[in-house]
């Protein structure tokens, strides 16, 4: 009787020790650059954004017709532009993610850090694991997304694979919750600059689709960072 009680305290013990560590730190953000529509919602009501405007776990940012937000995750040395028409959740129940991205187009800017502690992005199909790099990644109505790495790698951790597939930069990836993860070079003449005007969109009819196998895609698991093409931060 006593070892049973002894053996169930300590699984109490280490049950609240696992709760613990998985527990989200607390997350700061402040809006650095508001153009045109770009609302806060978090639990005391909804705010236009304005340039200085802070936010917390939770919360959840949504942009307009010509809405666009830079948004900065300063303690885990992250930046964020928010497109229009976009919905984002900051921070979410995966361990390690600053941000889900629901709809919309964002593009990330992760310094490099030292230590192992995870920064993540989570999309409706995927979790995408970074330490240093600039990518760009756009989710439609449906869930599928498509990423676009500028600089560095990028861990793209899917249900529907077994190893998590490594996308570097010059490199696309196109996954959703139905869909694998599967990449490829770029599109001839897609570099960061016409992302930022254009997302993959026009590159991709251009292209071809790699869900309908027109595009040669590829399930490389290897990891390395590499030198892209990639604009100044703005």
């Amino acid at each position: 009787m006593k070892n049973s009680v002894i053996r169930s305290s300590l699984f109490l013990l280490s049950a609240a020790c696992l709760l613990a560590s998985a527990a989200p730190r607390p997350i700061d953000y402040q809006f650095e650059r508001v153009r045109g529509k770009v609302v806060l919602s978090s639990p005391s009501g909804e705010v236009r954004a304005q340039p200085g405007t802070e936010a917390r776990n939770g919360d959840r940012v949504r942009t307009g017709w010509m809405g666009y937000a830079v948004l900065g995750a300063r303690g885990h040395a992250a930046t964020f532009e928010i497109f229009s028409y976009s919905d984002v959740l900051l921070a979410s129940g995966a361990p390690g993610a600053i941000l889900s991205r629901e709809r919309g187009r964002i593009k990330a800017i992760f310094d490099k850090i030292s230590g192992d502690e995870p920064r993540a992005v989570k999309t409706p199909g995927a979790l995408l694991a970074v330490r240093g790099t600039r990518y760009g990644v756009e989710v439609g109505r449906d869930g599928q997304a498509t990423l676009a790495v500028f600089e560095g790698a990028v861990e793209v951790i899917s249900p529907l694979r077994p190893q998590p597939l490594v996308v570097r930069a010059g490199e696309i990836c196109q996954f959703g919750r139905a869909h694998a993860p599967v990449s490829m070079p770029m599109p001839h003449g897609m570099n960061e600059h016409n992302w930022n005007q254009h997302g993959t969109g026009g590159s991709m009819r251009d292209g071809g689709n790699p869900m309908d196998g027109s595009m040669g895609g590829h399930g490389s698991t290897g990891g390395h960072s590499g030198n892209g093409s990639s604009g100044r931060r703005h």
